[in-house]
């Protein structure tokens, strides 16, 4: 099928779709784990610091929704900023628009329960690290989303690949030991949509769309379920109120880019892993003892296929693609005041231009 042709029947499909958006209910989860296929065009920020494979999806377009968490109960926080509320060994904890849980269980016994619960909830797993307590769903397709008339039912049998809102999701999951010897679990939501290229319609590419919380909260509450707390309990749970993060901004330090945080390190060191999640950086290691995380970071113009000169097709050779380079994420923090900085491979503050788009990835994603 010819790029025309899917596009056009892609069109169908969508209008189909369009028509039929009043019988679809936006308060329910069905995903289906994607088939690897052609690989979803992203702007160099995010393919930057991802392994090659995370971006690998299937022929079928998919989509996911906002989903709220359940009825509004009063945090039971002793502060305004921080909370958290629990039952049994489970609790959710809340630190401004963050929320994650904590389990008095250690890392090692909930790692097959939680590699469960997402394949039970429809997702195939594309990473797993139990090393650094990293797991990464494929992407997926909330077929829930679809609406189930007569023509979808009818049409859909032959073209559901076809049939869809053009939009795909993929989750992190991430375990941490705290001092306490407890488990904390992040879950990170990230997002893609299929949009036109050309006012003819005739081509597509997939850009990203914004991280959904809502989406992130409702996986915590579904995982709090599988670790042995009630749907209703879990509900109440998860709903208590956010409120908008301290702030953070761009600074320069010492020559090199940073940012400033108006909290702790345990708050900053929380946000920042989030964000490393969300935006798809390869963490390879982490030592929260030192406020460091270790990523990987493929510099964006080294990818780029290049036509060998004279001499290399005289010769048959190809430009030698860049290694990836390896970067510190290094988070300090004095008071009531954190700074976020990276560092060279030898714990040197790094300057380069590299630098500056790591600062700016995760700025943009820590405001």
């Amino acid at each position: 099928m010819n790029t025309t042709t899917r596009v056009g029947l892609l069109g169908v499909a969508l209008a189909l779709s369009a028509c039929a958006s009043s019988s679809f209910e936006g308060d329910k989860i069905d995903y289906k784990s994607a088939v690897k296929g052609s690989t979803l065009e992203v702007p160099p920020d995010l393919t930057q610091l991802a392994r090659d494979s995370r971006y690998t999806t299937p022929d079928g377009v998919v989509s996911a929704t906002a989903y709220q968490a359940g009825q509004d109960a009063k945090p039971t926080s002793p502060t305004a900023k921080t909370g958290a509320v629990s039952l049994g060994d489970v609790r959710i904890e809340r630190d401004g628009n963050q929320r994650w849980l904590v389990v008095k269980r250690p890392t090692e016994a909930l790692w097959d329960p939680v590699r469960t619960f997402w394949a039970d909830s429809g997702f195939n797993l594309a990473t797993e690290n139990p090393d650094i307590g990293i797991m990464e769903t494929d992407w997926a397709e909330n077929r829930a989303k679809l609406p189930q008339d007569v023509i979808r039912q009818t049409i859909g049998k032959v073209f559901d690949s076809l049939y869809s809102t053009g939009e795909r999701d993929k989750f992190r999951t991430r375990l941490e030991r705290n001092a306490n010897g407890d488990t904390e679990i992040y879950i990170s939501h990230r997002g893609m949509v299929e949009v036109y290229s050309s006012e003819r319609k005739d081509s597509t590419v997939w850009q990203p769309r914004p991280v959904d919380p809502e989406l992130e909260t409702e996986f915590l509450r579904r995982l709090m379920v599988k670790l042995g707390v009630s749907q209703e309990e879990s509900k109440a749970l998860a709903s208590t109120p956010v409120q908008r993060p301290a702030s953070a901004r761009s600074v320069t330090l010492s020559g090199a880019p940073a940012i400033e945080m108006d909290e702790g390190f345990d708050r900053a060191w929380r946000r920042v892993g989030l964000s490393l999640d969300r935006t798809g950086f390869t963490v390879e290691d982490r030592d929260r003892s030192q406020g460091l995380y270790f990523v990987r970071y493929v510099d964006p113009g080294s990818t780029d296929k290049k036509e060998p000169g004279f001499f290399g097709k005289l010769f048959g050779s190809t430009p030698a693609a860049t290694p990836p380079l390896k970067y510190r994420v290094q988070v300090r923090g004095e008071s009531a005041k954190s700074t976020v900085m990276v560092l060279n491979a030898t714990g040197a503050p790094d300057s380069s231009p590299n630098a500056a788009r790591i600062i700016k990835v995760l700025a943009d994603d820590l405001k």
